[in-house]
């Protein structure tokens, strides 16, 4: 049966609002601060094929469309009224978990004695047990550290709480309460879809919400592809890092070869470094995973926003994801911090696709989300794991659009918390919480400013938890004359006696009166700042998005007294010079491609991926060294001369070319 325009669209609405209902049931029964206010949560529903035909357009995480319930459900077997399914283990679901914290819940929704859909909610959870308060540390190196791993298990039989699903779940958590409190947010978030998938089918029938599931994601699927087929054919290469994978100072490379053409889009990771021994491994199980394909559902649905927001949208997408690589890691690979990578693979995507639509794609993002986490001691011996902060930073400059400060939603759409609720919820006092002046890239427009948050501890004994820093090195990059943004830094009790920079942070001891202060990274600018409008440059100034002196040497204006000096600007305009660079990944990550260049790099992790899994970090650890071993210490933040760089660059090219024999 083939629906009718009218009603399928009428039915695409109405799904829609079921998802988003059930969104706000849970928001609103919640227990935490990730569910209540960070809003670290999402709802939707699934067809029989486990994929989803309806997502919530405006709460919750914005880009898990394209996760799969089907391997989840096929483990758990047959299923009958009342039964919920509980899986928080990333290779056992085959994806749809991407680290242990994120519960997972699907429930069968029945009519007449057949399932006619699914349910599916997943919560962030304060603490699912393992090494560490909040469960997630970057130097964690197989998922076993991470804490407890639940396969696909019923946690409702027949309407029954399973008891001893609960008895593990309690016991190995430093959160157990407010664990079982999301717990039973998300139960009754999925009984209000159920109740409301009941009410679609007195109205219209069982056949015609069957019929729908598969028209609108195939409707979806032909939006797509007419958007695909507006970019122009070809193949378009990017690189980027991340910083370090946060037990050694090795930058970690993602490569993408994006190839575009007839309507379909093909996404080839070969040349990415292999998985880490840290947390940042993403489990995609190689497939068109949402953490590798987000930025193209973006893309679409920016283009064409009377798309349906369902899993038809990825159907056009492809991809080669070689095992064993950061994006493709085998078990038991640690993959708490993900969220980092999968923030990089965001960057990769959108240059790429920068480079086919480069009116359209913006300059890199802050790059980071890291949520903040303190966890202090609590009067019965245990501990309060509270999420302070979602930090991130703004938002990439694009042609003729500023960039958006303080706010980025590339991977999810998480919201700030009140100071006034992290303040009734941990002993902590915030003392700023705002933006960060001069952090966004100059350029024609301007990218989005970084935040800074800075909190004074109160009690002692008290952890904190950075996970996902990154920016902090290689900086956000700009595009088409536009500037990169600044990086991010840590910094405790800044300006006092006992100051300490920091980079990445595993769990920080504190006690109280220590003063901690973490800056995010500014996004990359879009075009040659000297053609930035003085006037718009002022109201930056006024606003606090730039300082007088950036104003000066960054855009070459020129305030004095709350007013541009028109002259003098003319004048400082004329001395500036400009690289009208494509893009401009700034001073660190320039100095270290002049070393380890794009086809070696290509060489070395192709061989590293013959060699067993046990002996590829330390192999690449020692080719490093031996070429880092020829540059000042602290490359490529340290400067080094340009002989130096040509000879280092010489001895990499050709110790990886003797690793062909």
């Amino acid at each position: 049966m083939t629906l009718d325009p009218v009603t399928l669209e009428i039915l695409n609405n109405k799904v829609a609002a079921v998802t988003e209902e059930m969104c706000v049931t849970l928001q609103r029964t919640g227990r935490t601060l990730y569910v209540k206010e960070t809003a670290d949560f999402a709802c939707a529903l699934a067809g029989l094929d486990g994929r989803f035909f309806a997502y919530p357009r405006s709460i919750g995480v914005s880009g898990f469309v394209g996760l799969e319930c089907a391997p989840t459900i096929e483990v758990v077997g047959d299923l009958e009224p009342g039964d919920v399914i509980l899986t928080n283990d990333p290779y056992y679901s085959h994806g749809l978990a991407t680290h242990l914290p994120d519960l997972q819940v699907i429930a069968p929704y029945f009519h007449e004695d057949r399932i006619v859909a699914y349910g599916w909610c997943f919560v962030h959870c304060s603490d699912i047990g393992g090494r560490v308060p909040s469960s997630i540390s970057p130097t964690n190196h197989e998922i076993y550290q991470e804490g407890l791993r639940i396969p696909p298990v019923k946690l409702m039989r027949r309407g029954e709480l399973n008891g001893d699903v609960a008895l593990f779940l309690n016991a190995n958590s430093r959160t157990a309460d407010a664990n079982m409190g999301d717990i039973r947010a998300m139960l009754a978030a999925l009984d209000t879809g159920s109740r409301r998938i009941r009410q679609i089918i007195a109205q219209h029938g069982t056949e015609t919400l069957l019929d729908a599931q598969a028209e609108l994601t195939t409707y979806a699927e032909k939006k797509a592809r007419a958007v695909l087929g507006r970019i122009p054919a070809g193949t378009y290469r990017f690189v980027d890092y991340l910083d370090d994978d946060a037990v050694s100072a090795l930058p970690v490379r993602l490569s993408l070869a994006l190839t575009i053409g007839d309507g379909t889009i093909h996404l080839d990771f070969t040349g990415s470094d292999p998985q880490v021994a840290a947390a940042m491994n993403i489990p995609s199980r190689g497939r068109p995973h949402a953490w590798l394909t987000l930025r193209i559902l973006a893309m679409i649905h920016t283009l064409d926003p009377t798309a349906p927001l369902n899993a038809g949208l990825l159907r056009p997408v492809s991809i080669t994801a070689p095992a064993g690589t950061i994006v493709n890691p085998d078990e038991p690979a640690a993959t708490g911090v993900r969220h980092a990578a999968a923030i990089r693979v965001n960057d990769v995507l959108n240059g790429a696709l920068g480079l086919a639509l480069p009116a359209v794609m913006p300059a890199a993002s802050s790059g980071t989300v890291i949520p903040v986490v303190v966890a202090e001691p609590n009067d019965r011996g245990g501990r309060n794991v509270q999420v302070v902060e979602p930090m991130i930073g703004g938002t990439g400059a694009r042609q003729g659009v500023d960039g958006i400060d303080g706010r980025d939603s590339g991977i999810s759409n998480l919201a700030n918390n009140p100071v006034e609720t992290v303040e009734a919820e941990l002993a902590i006092e915030i003392l700023r919480y705002g933006l960060r002046p001069d952090s966004g890239g100059a350029g024609r427009w301007r990218g989005g400013c970084g935040m800074e948050l800075s909190f004074r501890i109160l009690k002692d004994g008290t952890n904190v938890l950075g996970r996902g820093m990154e920016r902090l090195l290689f900086r956000p990059w700009g595009r088409n004359g536009g500037r990169p943004g600044l990086p991010g830094s840590l910094v405790v009790n800044e300006g006092k006696p006992g100051e300490r920079w920091l980079g990445k942070i595993d769990v920080l001891d504190v006690g109280a009166g220590d003063i901690v202060t973490f800056r995010t990274p500014g996004a990359g600018g879009w075009g040659d700042p000297r053609e930035r409008d003085p006037a718009s440059v002022l109201s930056d100034v006024l606003n606090g998005f730039v300082t007088i002196e950036g104003a000066r040497q960054s855009y070459g204006v020129v305030i004095v007294s709350d007013a541009v000096d028109e002259a003098a600007t003319l004048v400082l305009r004329a001395k500036c010079t400009s690289e009208e660079r494509v893009v401009d990944f700034g001073p660190e990550r320039a100095a270290w491609d002049e070393v380890f260049d794009a086809g070696a790099m290509d060489t070395l992790n192709a061989h590293l991926l013959t060699l067993p899994l046990a002996r590829r970090q330390r192999y690449r650890r020692d080719i490093f060294a031996k070429t880092l071993g020829q540059l000042p210490e602290g490359f490529p933040r340290a400067a080094a001369d340009e002989q130096a760089k040509a000879d280092a660059r010489d001895d990499f090219v050709r110790t990886v070319a003797s690793l062909k024999g």
